[in-house]
């Protein structure tokens, strides 16, 4: 992997995801953030939290002085990345099927030419553990490789329609596409060994058009016809992104170690379910008409009450599978988005007692039993007299 000296700013960054997890795709093509399988599993690739050291999945013409451009396609989170240059236009479809066809969690791109001839470099530099556990490659196929992390038996498994080799353990992909041709490749989180023959091309469009519906589907739930109806459907689609399909929790945030301001110090991990977050997004779901998502949350919620012991008190923040002890680590390996140290995974605020987040979880819980379904005698007894 070839270093880098630069980062781009935050704001460059479009968002994709599978309800386990989200991808950081660049405008630069690069994806520089992923936490995989979940949304706090360790991350494979962090470059946005280390240039050199926290890794990427980078796909771009080899041309100098592009323009760069990102959009989603209407009411989806499938994101397009397109290059305009004197050579050509070259776009990238970044996407995470959202209900997997193939066995894994996978994360599908694909890099199309529009018009022109098109020089194109992939590299694919996974760094595991947040960076601080070696891994292996190997050379499956001219297709495929797979990569092992030496600590957690974790194995990823590239596979592509252009060649791909191994280079110091990263795998990398030169080739050209003129105007119609298409290159894919998908990463996949390798659950057993089993090798599954199938037509990654066919397997790309049926799970393209399956996320694409899947995303239309659930936008059309929307309730909201007012006069911003795109930009609360973009939002309310961010909101979803956040929300883990396996609990029914949300993060606050995705991410982990980004600084509050640049060269600060405060760089918090917020991969956690904070109740006074959660209780603010179930309120905007109930209004644009997500009984599920709220539902789900209130059933969480509902564990956690029934869970407190000897505390006496809800904690302001949980994991998303309900855990309470989220101990605090400095990542001192990686050196903190435009080095803004320390890099911080855990939180060590969850021990805080914040008592306002009561008003903001009874206000939720009442939305919900107005405006969804009424919640049991029980839980309503229980968050009272906590």
């Amino acid at each position: 992997m070839q270093p880098r000296s630069s980062y781009q700013p935050i704001e460059n960054y479009g968002i994709i995801g599978d309800l386990n997890t989200i991808a950081l795709v660049g405008l630069n093509g690069s994806i520089d953030f992923m936490c995989f399988p979940d949304f706090d599993s360790p991350s494979v690739f962090a470059s946005l939290i280390d240039a050199s050291k926290g890794g990427f999945f980078r796909i771009s013409p080899k041309e100098n002085g592009l323009k760069n451009k990102q959009l989603y396609l209407p009411d989806t989170n499938v994101l397009l990345t397109r290059f305009l240059g004197k050579g050509g236009i070259a776009e990238i479809t970044d996407f995470m099927p959202v209900e997997s066809m193939n066995v894994g969690k996978e994360l599908v791109r694909t890099v199309s030419c529009v018009r022109g001839n098109i020089d194109i470099n992939a590299e694919c530099c996974p760094r595991f553990d947040y960076g601080r556990a070696a891994h292996t490659a190997d050379q499956i196929s001219d297709y495929q490789v797979t990569f092992h992390s030496k600590e957690g038996n974790i194995k990823l498994r590239l596979t592509s329609t252009v060649k791909v080799s191994l280079s110091d353990q990263d795998a990398t992909a030169s080739f050209k596409l003129k105007t119609g041709e298409k290159a894919t490749f998908m990463l996949e989180y390798v659950e057993d060994d089993e090798k599954k023959e199938f037509d990654l091309n066919q397997f790309a469009h049926d799970s393209l058009y399956a996320t694409i519906n899947f995303w239309k589907d659930w936008i059309n739930g929307n309730t909201y016809r007012g006069r911003w109806m795109e930009t609360v459907n973009r939002s309310a689609l961010v909101l979803k992104l956040m929300i883990s399909q396996k609990y029914g929790s949300m993060v606050a945030s995705p991410t982990f170690g980004l600084p509050e301001e640049v060269g600060g110090v405060r760089n918090w991990d917020y991969r956690y379910t904070w109740i006074r977050d959660a209780s603010f997004t179930v309120y905007t779901l109930l209004k644009l008409g997500y009984k599920k998502e709220a539902r789900e949350f209130i059933a969480w919620v509902e564990k956690r009450c029934n869970d407190i012991g000897e505390a006496g008190n809800l904690r302001l923040m949980y994991s998303l599978d309900g855990q309470k002890d989220l101990f605090e680590t400095e990542l001192k390996n990686l050196e903190g988005y435009k080095q803004s140290a320390p890099v911080r995974i855990g939180n060590g605020a969850y021990n805080q007692v914040q008592l306002d987040i009561y008003g903001e979880l009874l206000d939720a819980v009442y939305l919900f039993d107005k405006h969804a379904e009424p919640i049991s005698y029980d839980f309503w007894l229980n968050i009272n007299v906590r």
